[in-house]
């Protein structure tokens, strides 16, 4: 890229100058900042029936906090993994298909359901090649992006919208991601740190947890318990409701009559982003920071003492924040990072982790009282789903470039869902409104600028 720097300068300057709305406006306009009303609920824009978050109850119009739930299509995901946990099998799959058709399948649907994923997990002939080994990419969510556009072409019928046409496509890209992440990044470990590159054909008789583990690792061997725990992520990452950023800019693109390939792919740059899917970093650097600085991990003041630290802007990254705990929706508590938290348990126990998983659990107790404390409120605060997340995935050996991607792998589920639905049941392209306030000014000739 080649602009000359001094240019840059003068643009940079007049866009700094140019590009400035004062906050009050946003209150005297009534603006809804981020979708969201002023008591924190978000502005309703959609109706769904694939996924809903449930975290407070409304009495006399008060907005009272209670444990959070996460539905999948009515069903609560608490129940939707004890059943799965119960049978002793893998999930993810079983809740794809809820999620895509709107009921549980019987074990021969849940079969065929299986196997039309499995066979439908390699790429087409030369893509590796062409798409991901020629022009290989140092981020996963560009290459993954990159991908499903590429997929359009081999598509016979890439802007046929009709749902009969929207199952083939749902089904072969919930199939593909994971080989898409899976060779994306070892063609980045090979192309920009000069590693290995280890391509494992994925095989159709493996679950999506299973196949992931199988093309990520050099010598493709895996544990039960470690295919488990990832099959739980993948679970509890496929949905969110509607509103959350990456499926409300699927409901966004798709409401515009748009093919399928855009519309996930836009997904796929929403969710890299780090207020999104890129939030379990943070955790983790945090908790490195946590360990270099606090000497005795089971030693409650000394702990509490360092949050409070981070939290006066004195350490870790003086941003004043405690990673992982709070969330836009829940408050007493996140299903999924109850659910993580669990199986997180057994995980860390098999890898000797046990000391590092205890340390997570104290400063998820102490926390809520500590960032209270520091902001002088007693709202209920919880851990959310980055918060042990991270932590889980470095059980597991996998690499912190695949943290967001693997997030990818589990919401394209949701996100397929809530495609068809707003094709189905949409209707009308979303454009909601936005004021200007810069005024008005004359127009003046070029001789007399």
């Amino acid at each position: 890229m080649k602009i000359d720097n001094t240019l840059v300068k003068k643009y940079t300057e007049l866009l700094m100058k140019n590009n400035r709305i004062e906050k009050h406006l946003y209150d005297k306009y009534n603006v809804k900042r981020g979708l969201r009303n002023q008591d924190g609920t978000g502005v309703l824009v959609g109706l769904t029936e694939i996924g809903d978050v449930h975290s407070y109850i409304m009495d006399e119009g008060d907005k009272i906090p209670v444990e959070g739930r996460l539905f999948y299509r009515g069903i609560d995901v608490y129940d939707l993994v004890k059943g799965i946990h119960n049978d002793k099998r893998f999930g993810f799959e079983e809740c794809a298909y809820l999620l895509l058709f709107g009921e549980l399948p019987t074990k021969q649907e849940l079969e065929e359901f299986e196997n039309l994923l499995g066979r439908n997990r390699q790429l087409p002939h030369n893509f590796a090649e062409d798409t991901i080994f020629k022009v290989p990419s140092s981020d996963i969510m560009n290459m993954l992006a990159r991908g499903i556009l590429v997929l359009y072409s081999y598509d016979e019928n890439p802007e046929d919208l009709s749902i009969e046409h929207h199952v083939k496509q749902c089904t072969q890209l919930i199939a593909k991601l994971p080989t898409l992440a899976a060779y994306a990044y070892q063609a980045k470990m090979h192309y920009f740190k000069n590693g290995s590159l280890h391509i494992h054909y994925p095989k159709a008789e493996l679950s999506t947890a299973e196949s992931l583990l199988h093309m990520i690792r050099p010598d493709c061997s895996f544990t039960r318990l470690e295919a488990e725990m990832l099959d739980l992520m993948l679970i509890l990452h496929a949905e969110h409701g509607g509103g959350n950023n990456s499926t409300f800019v699927t409901h966004v693109i798709s409401s515009t009559g748009t093919d399928i390939y855009s519309a996930i792919s836009a997904a796929l740059g929403s969710l890299k982003g780090p207020l999104h899917g890129g939030a379990n970093a943070k955790v983790l650097d945090m908790f490195d920071n946590i360990k270099e600085n606090v000497k005795d991990w089971e030693d409650e003041d000394e702990i509490s003492h360092y949050l409070r630290r981070i939290m006066a802007k004195d350490a870790f990254d003086r941003k004043g924040l405690i990673y992982g705990m709070g969330h836009a929706v829940y408050t007493i508590s996140d299903p999924r990072a109850v659910l993580i938290k669990e199986k997180a348990e057994e995980l860390a126990q098999s890898k000797g982790m046990s000391k590092e998983f205890n340390l997570y659990c104290t400063v998820e107790k102490l926390a809520p009282a500590i960032i209270n404390e520091s902001k002088q409120s007693n709202k209920p605060i919880c851990a959310n789903v980055d918060f042990y997340s991270g932590f889980v995935y470095r059980m597991l050996g996998i690499p912190f470039d695949l943290y967001t991607p693997l997030f990818a792998v589990g919401r394209i589920a949701g996100w397929c869902a809530h495609r068809i639905e707003e094709v189905m049941c949409g209707g009308k392209i979303i454009r909601p409104a936005y004021k200007n306030v810069s005024g008005r000014r004359k127009y003046m000739e070029l001789n007399k600028r």
